[in-house]
């Protein structure tokens, strides 16, 4: 990756008037912003359909779109919706959180209105997506069955059959729910419409996104009740143990994050043709890949199904350079950035030496007053990619409010942080002017917001994942200062 500087900005934090960020005319406008700061990467969390916790990284699917991030005004357009069609839904009425109750109470209602409109019109199209995406008919009837049966997880689904998949059974509900499963299908079609013509403008700005691929799949998905033979279930499909990471900076009872973990093995055995077949949906997406929590490829952390909290988990071998190696000599044009975040050993830092990958270093990790840290500027290497903080921090001016006293002195003495600069800037110097190839940060730390801009406290529910920017606040002044910035430190 060439030197060059990003900003992190998830679509569900675009402004909107209806409730949530969306791929229309604020995309758009913050691709433009973006060029103007002189920016190469736009850094995005995951683009699939949330579900538990309304978290990016527990989907229905690894590669379904989230139809919550279709934009309304451009159906409109298309003649699919009124205007009065929006304008007469409650979306909720702060523009800085989203609210997910409403958006969910709302949202498949008016899409489903764009689908009686638009499915003859565009059915040769919808016909041609299919063709092109084997994973579809897996998900839209898996959608259409979880609808049916009161959106419950596919482990409580009272129809035995169905839920482990028996031919009949999956013959018989696509026969009786295909009015759904065609409108699970059409909003995949406008999802990856809309996000082609939104992925065009922004490369031909000369721009490149970044986006994350989770470790992990939720249990929760077509992904595990299609395929089960690659995860470690028992008797019925049901878990033997789940993901989650140990007691670590975050939480003291470890995380519990509860996703079904890989039967490794069985993946062996087709040289990772599950993995593969997932990058390979996430390239269409993306240009630059994030492997979430990249240390459990090495080593993962296995909790008993139905413990309480992570503390009673122990750690097992993962597929280590098996699967990272089938993955970087596969895809040859894409860039992979291993998230090697959290507990670390010998090992973990071999398979990140071996991958060739460039790691992460997080400046908020870095100013521990009591130990040497390797996330300091002055020991990285070229090929990393340095943070300010990532979603899963505080954002840095609540850091500054909330870490040891002894802690911010360092940072202040370390990157000679001073008022007039401002605390936020001085941190976003400090990354910006390390050898780091790629340097990124949040939108959030660009504003110099505090507590109230987090997008995300690990092992807490609720009150997460809502955090949007508000019209107005991208604004040209701060795109020059920005570009001001990139250009000092060779990154434009």
């Amino acid at each position: 990756m060439d030197r060059a500087s990003g900003i992190l900005l998830p679509i569900s934090a675009l402004p909107s008037p209806y409730g949530i960020g969306t791929l229309g005319k604020a995309a758009y406008a913050f691709a433009d912003f973006l060029h103007a700061a002189g920016q190469k990467y736009w850094q995005l969390l995951p683009l699939g359909p949330t579900s538990y916790g309304d978290s990016p990284y527990q989907s229905f699917s690894t590669f379904a779109g989230n139809p919550y991030f279709i934009d309304l005004d451009l159906l409109a357009e298309e003649g699919l919706l009124d205007k009065e069609d929006l304008a007469a839904a409650d979306w909720g009425n702060d523009p800085r959180y989203v609210d997910y109750g409403k958006i969910y109470e709302v949202r498949f209602d008016v899409l489903r209105r764009a689908f009686l409109r638009g499915r003859e019109r565009d059915r040769e199209a919808v016909e041609r997506f299919q063709a092109e995406n084997p994973w579809l008919k897996n998900y839209a009837l898996y959608m259409a069955v979880k609808a049916h049966f009161g959106m419950k997880s596919w482990l409580e689904w009272p129809d035995e059959a169905i839920r482990v998949r028996a031919p009949e059974a999956v013959a018989r509900y696509e026969k009786e729910l295909a009015e759904d499963v065609a409108f699970y299908t059409y909003l995949q079609y406008l999802f990856f419409k809309q996000w082609g013509e939104l992925r065009e403008y922004i490369h031909s700005l000369g721009i490149r996104i970044i986006g994350d691929l989770p470790i992990y799949v939720a249990m929760d998905s077509a992904d595990v009740w299609a395929e089960p033979e690659f995860f470690q279930l028992g008797e019925g499909n049901i878990p033997t143990e789940v993901s989650g990471v140990p007691p670590d900076y975050f939480s003291a009872d470890g995380q519990l994050w509860g996703n079904p973990l890989y039967d490794y093995d069985r993946m062996r055995q087709d040289g990772f043709g599950w993995w593969i077949r997932r990058v390979e949906g996430a390239s269409r997406l993306f240009d630059v890949i994030r492997i979430d929590h990249f240390r459990g490829l090495e080593s993962y952390w296995a909790v008993p199904y139905g413990a309480e909290t992570a503390r009673e988990g122990r750690w097992r071998k993962g597929p280590g350079m098996d699967l990272v190696g089938v993955l970087t000599q596969w895809f040859h044009g894409l860039d992979i950035i291993a998230e090697d975040l959290g507990f670390l050993t010998p090992e973990v830092h071999q398979l990140l030496r071996d991958s060739g990958l460039p790691g992460m270093k997080v400046l908020e990790f870095a100013f521990d007053a009591r130990e040497p840290s390797n996330y300091l500027p002055h020991t990285y290497e070229r090929n990393c990619v340095c943070y300010v903080g990532t979603h899963d921090n505080e954002t840095v001016m609540q850091w500054r409010e909330q870490a040891d006293r002894a802690d911010v002195t360092f940072a202040r003495k370390y990157l000679g942080l001073n008022e007039a600069e401002g605390f936020h800037w001085g941190m976003i110097r400090g990354g910006m002017s390390s050898v780091a190839d790629t340097f990124v940060a949040q939108m959030q730390d660009y504003l110099g917001l505090g507590a109230e801009g987090r997008m995300n406290t690990p092992g807490t529910l609720g009150n997460n994942w809502r955090w949007r920017l508000l019209p107005g606040e991208a604004s040209p002044a701060l795109a020059r200062k920005i570009r001001r910035y990139a250009h000092m430190y060779g990154r434009l």
